[in-house]
């Protein structure tokens, strides 16, 4: 890819994202999907490789479906109404298009069978885009019209989310597939309260991407793109492989980590909401997620493999990671402390 393209593409998914989040009007948060989704287009598929061009494909298919809902739904809803208004979705069928819409958009159960092929075929910096950046616009619409939606129908997509991201993710040896399912099943978290307290999802949203991309920001410095690849790193980045034991321990939600704070209110508002059920049965769901994310932990901290291995041990070096990657990792890691202040702002 021409060196020129990057920095074009990167600042025309600021400049997509920025229309839809600061957008009333549905055609303008749609014109912000579409620029988003072109952008993105060439980064996954810039290595030429099949699969890459594969994953590129699905997604142009997926998203080009979701925004034509999007399109559709805002139409719906201003024939019947007479309203452009994004917060003013009142008609039922439309409310019903748009949860689709955006479903398809972030991966929910049951739309998520291309999520994780696209990351799949996706470089590690990419998917970590798809990961985080490219879901913030589609959730921004959702906290947007959340007094429209159905309470019902997002608490069964996000049980079926936090189920199947847990369960499909237990067998897996590829990185990226991984964080894939970590995704869906945090998207269940966060669709699960995005009624009842919007500012919560948000929160849950922007820590989940603070440890995804403190994950996704390891896993480019090692190059681990499987599991057996994470086995022999330790010799590479000792420090880094340990600080990654502790990240994914907090994307799984342990205490005192960063992670627990999310699970913990959404449980505690939940409760108050009287919906303890489907808290119980979120939070047991979550266990099936902690498995393979203790599996990732304990292949990056294992310091001699219990098998042969195809990966040559790598060499000791001492360049330091990513400032970006300690930071976010710090983040990650610490902010739990804070949890009373957040309870009182949110």
């Amino acid at each position: 890819m021409n060196p020129h393209a990057t920095p074009i593409l990167v600042l025309s998914l600021m400049l997509g994202t920025t229309i839809t989040i600061s957008s009333n009007h549905w055609v303008l948060a749609w014109t912000g999907l579409e620029i988003n989704t072109l952008a993105i287009i060439p980064m996954i598929s810039k290595s030429h490789h099949p699969r890459a061009v594969e994953a590129a494909t699905k997604y142009f298919l997926t998203q080009a479906a979701a925004s034509a809902l999007v399109l559709f739904s805002s139409m719906t809803n201003a024939w019947a109404t007479g309203q452009w208004d994004i917060t003013q979705l009142n008609h039922p069928t439309s409310c019903l298009l748009l949860t689709a819409a955006i479903a398809i958009k972030l991966g929910l159960v049951p739309f998520h069978f291309w999520f994780p092929e696209v990351l799949q075929g996706s470089p590690l910096m990419t998917a970590l885009l798809l990961s985080t950046l490219m879901k913030f616009p589609p959730l921004t619409l959702l906290v947007m019209t959340s007094k429209s939606l159905n309470p019902a129908l997002l608490t069964a997509m996000a049980l079926a989310s936090a189920a199947l991201g847990g369960w499909m993710g237990l067998n897996q040896t590829q990185t990226r597939k991984i964080l894939a399912f970590s995704s869906i099943s945090h998207l269940g978290w966060i669709a699960i309260i995005l009624v009842y307290s919007p500012k919560l999802a948000l929160l849950t949203f922007y820590l989940y991407t603070i440890m995804t991309s403190a994950v996704f920001m390891a896993l480019n410095k090692i190059k681990a793109l499987n599991l057996s690849m994470i086995l022999t790193s330790w010799t590479k980045t000792p420090v880094l492989n340990a600080t990654l034991m502790l990240v994914l321990l907090s994307l799984a939600g342990l205490p005192p980590l960063t992670g627990f704070m999310p699970k913990w209110l959404i449980i505690q508002e939940l409760t108050k909401q009287e919906m303890t059920p489907a808290a119980m049965v979120i939070a047991m769901l979550s266990l099936l997620s902690l498995f393979f994310y203790l599996r990732l932990a304990y292949h990056s901290t294992i310091t001699l493999p219990p098998n042969s291995s195809n990966h040559m041990k790598q060499w000791y070096t001492s360049k330091p990671p990513s400032t970006p990657t300690a930071i976010l990792a710090s983040l990650s890691i610490l902010l739990l402390p804070l949890s009373p202040m957040v309870h009182a702002i949110v």
